[in-house]
């Protein structure tokens, strides 16, 4: 799939939110708005929309405890752990996390200080991921999905890409008598095939590629060919190329189906730092002498 340089480099940058994050979530610890009777659903149908799929020791554990410690562990298990097996493994972690919290109640650790303190940061923890789904939910519509695309395609400058075959061996004189047999009409994909180093199963067929996407030397000789073209051997670091060229045009824009998911990552990650960006500047952040100081810059001249 192709991808928008811009909504890879969001996608990739890491967000420095926790600080600022943990501020709006403390200014959201107030108490919840309260529902209309029209938005409040019927116990019954509550229930059965969320039914307990396990008792321990008489406490009920439901579908939706299930999807949260799902949500919670779920990057960290094995890949191969899925379907049924995969929910059994979350229940059966959600059940040993209930009976170990409970033993833990029978001790009082609940009454601890180091206790209230990891409650207040899960608690912080918690808002500040509600509000962030909140945010990214509100910026992914179908309309700023589709804006968004159409602003790319309007910036995006027009690019030349061109779809070639090359010949890899290692011997400038056989480079030269390879070279000689395609310039004089012999097969390219069959002299590639015979004695190419790489790509030899698909006739030395390279596909479509921009300038940028290959070493240089490579790509110099392969632009400045015609359709149809065979160049002189060239040398680059893998060894001794031919070039054919079979095609030039202007790189095609993705189609909006194609970049569709992308499109929907980077207005997450952009309404999410944009959200923490306005946090800070209002915020007044105060370290003390206790904070720990800033790393030195690197220095650029050592290795």
């Amino acid at each position: 799939m192709m991808r928008f340089p811009q909504f890879a480099v969001l996608r990739a940058a890491p967000l420095k939110v926790a600080l600022a994050a943990s501020v709006a979530a403390l200014a959201l610890a107030g108490p919840a708005a309260a529902q209309t009777p029209a938005a409040t659903p019927a116990p019954a149908a509550a229930a059965a929309a969320d039914p307990v799929v396990v008792v321990i020791d008489g406490t009920p554990i439901r579908a939706s405890d299930v999807l949260i410690a799902e949500e919670d562990i779920g990057p960290g298990l094995p890949p191969q752990l899925q379907g049924d097996q995969r929910k059994e493994y979350v229940l059966s972690f959600l059940t040993d996390m209930t009976l170990l919290a409970k033993a833990a109640e029978a001790q009082k650790l609940d009454q601890t200080p180091e206790f209230a303190q990891r409650a207040a940061y899960a608690r912080t923890k918690a808002l500040m991921e509600s509000l962030m789904t909140k945010e990214a939910k509100a910026a992914v519509t179908a309309e700023a999905k589709r804006k968004t695309y159409e602003e790319f395609v309007k910036s995006s400058p027009a690019e030349t890409e061109v779809r070639a075959r090359h010949i890899l061996v290692e011997d400038e004189g056989n480079a030269k008598d390879i070279a000689k047999k395609a310039k004089a009409g012999e097969d390219f994909v069959k002299l590639a095939k015979e004695n190419s180093k790489d790509s030899a199963e698909d006739g030395g067929d390279l596909g479509y590629f921009t300038k940028e996407q290959m070493v240089p030397e490579f790509a110099e000789a392969a632009f400045k060919l015609e359709k149809g073209q065979v160049s002189d051997p060239v040398k680059s670091q893998f060894g001794w190329h031919i070039i054919k060229l079979e095609d030039k045009r202007q790189k095609p824009v993705p189609a909006y189906e194609q970049v569709e998911d992308q499109v929907e990552q980077y207005l997450v990650r952009k309404s999410q730092a944009d959200l923490v960006t306005k946090l800070r500047a209002d915020a007044k952040v105060e370290k003390t002498t206790a904070a720990p100081a800033p790393a030195p810059a690197a220095d650029p001249a050592k290795k």
